[in-house]
């Protein structure tokens, strides 16, 4: 390559802590779900279409405070009712999202309507949805064999198009994405809803793009010089891609933040996973993707020799005037 280099960042020589960075995250998003599981009896807040029930919407509640609301759910019998604020993002007016675990729809009317009358909301617009279990568990098996089928999927692709280590390292990455995604939503209490699952799997789809840029990148600086080690060759190829890499997730952060704060609650629901999946995707390709791939690559014979005769070289390279020759 005949490129001049100057000023790179030297991302590899800090993999080490990456590495510890991304492991206490992982730990403590793991350690979250039984935490949350022995403290609430869930693993996480899945919703309705998860675990069966029902979902109240109240609006224009006007100055009726959350207590009052659970007061007069437990008068109706309902001691479990999970209830939270809601804000009509056209009119302003206050409301309340409650569930409760009721799936029987006569059930839930009755219960909707002693509630409405004891706080004297006759005239407010109410809307429920009741769910059965056994819809919820269809839901989840569709979930598990989506995600199960993106992840063979991924890595037929990459071991095809590439090779097998760089299948195996992009499943890991994206592994790690979202084992914190779901310990962010353990830790917070969001609730899981199908909307969420969505988003994951999207997020399945950004971390992935990222990945196999920089993997791409590495293939084609590998064919155009022989003479640095193949950390050498990936640091310098993250580097070609970086800007990239965080323009791409700027410009997709606009629209998910945007949809964050004015959006309705099934849109907040997509666009707090996916805030979070786009920052960890970017932050992975470079931080585990990368680096897990280098050192996988830099024990193969050839690369061992590479190695040998010049060293990791991450110091040199990004002082060197050119890569290659």
């Amino acid at each position: 390559m005949a490129k001049i280099l100057k000023r790179e960042v030297n991302f590899l020589k800090y993999r080490k802590v990456f590495f510890i960075i991304s492991a206490i995250l992982v730990l403590a998003a793991l350690a979250s779900v039984p935490v949350r599981y022995a403290a609430t009896g869930s693993p996480l807040n899945f919703g309705i279409e998860f675990v069966g029930g029902t979902s109240i919407n109240f609006t224009d509640t006007g100055e009726i405070s959350i207590d009052e609301m659970r007061d007069s759910f437990a008068q109706a019998g309902v001691d479990n009712a999970i209830i939270q604020t809601s804000t009509d993002t056209r009119t302003g007016t206050q409301g309340f999202i409650v569930r409760i675990s009721t799936t029987e729809a006569s059930e839930a009317t009755a219960i909707i309507n002693s509630v409405s009358n004891s706080l004297g909301l006759e005239s407010t617009v109410v809307e429920s949805n009741t769910i059965r279990p056994s819809w919820g568990a269809d839901v989840t098996r569709t979930s598990a064999i989506a995600f199960l089928v993106a992840i063979v999927l991924i890595i037929a692709y990459i071991a095809i198009r590439f090779e097998y280590k760089m299948g195996v390292i992009a499943v890991v990455t994206l592994l790690h994405d979202l084992v914190i995604v779901v310990g962010v939503y353990a830790v917070l209490g969001r609730e899981v809803t199908p909307n969420v699952i969505a988003a994951l799997l999207t997020i399945m789809g950004y971390s992935l793009y990222d990945t196999v840029v920089v993997f791409h990148r590495i293939n084609d600086n590998l064919a155009t010089t022989a003479s640095h080690s193949f950390m050498t060759v990936a640091n310098h190829s993250i580097n070609q891609v970086f800007t990239r890499t965080v323009n791409t997730t700027l410009t997709s952060l606009i629209p998910v933040v945007a949809m964050l704060f004015f959006g309705g609650e099934t849109l907040k629901d997509f666009a707090f996973a996916m805030a979070i999946g786009l920052v960890l995707g970017s932050y992975s390709s470079i931080a585990i993707a990368s680096p897990l791939y280098a050192l996988w690559k830099q024990r193969e014979p050839k690369f061992k020799k590479l190695a040998k005769k010049y060293g990791e070289g991450l110091d040199e390279f990004t002082a060197a005037e050119q890569l290659g020759g």
